[in-house]
């Protein structure tokens, strides 16, 4: 199967998070907001984040799809997860720390300064 440069850009893309969490959103967006808005956490945690935002919500389609989301994102290089307790621990490859290094302009190839 051959992908178009923007179906490629759509799969593989940045995840666009929105500013507050929207009840008629995707479950795709609910689930990238919910993790956004945590941090990281467990699928079993974003779907509870997604009950707390959304009460009204059926929560075994949210259970189902959640799992799903969180999987394709990862298979998809949109998520980082890392192996806890045998849990996956989902987070969105946000730098939180600033980089403490530093550049020495003697050290640059030249051309490149």
């Amino acid at each position: 199967m051959s992908l178009t440069d923007e179906q490629f850009r759509e799969l593989h893309g940045p995840l666009q998070v929105s500013a507050a969490y929207d009840e008629a959103a995707t479950i795709q967006d609910k689930v990238v907001f919910a993790l956004a808005d945590l941090g990281e956490g467990t699928a079993e945690q974003v779907i509870k984040h997604i009950e707390e935002l959304d009460p009204e919500a059926d929560p075994k389609p949210v259970i189902a799809t959640t799992h799903e989301v969180l999987t394709q994102l990862y298979q998809n290089g949109q998520l980082a997860a890392n192996e806890k307790d045998g849990d996956l621990v989902y987070n969105l490859h946000k730098i939180t720390q600033a980089n403490s290094g530093s550049t020495d302009p003697q050290k640059l190839t030249p051309g490149l300064d």
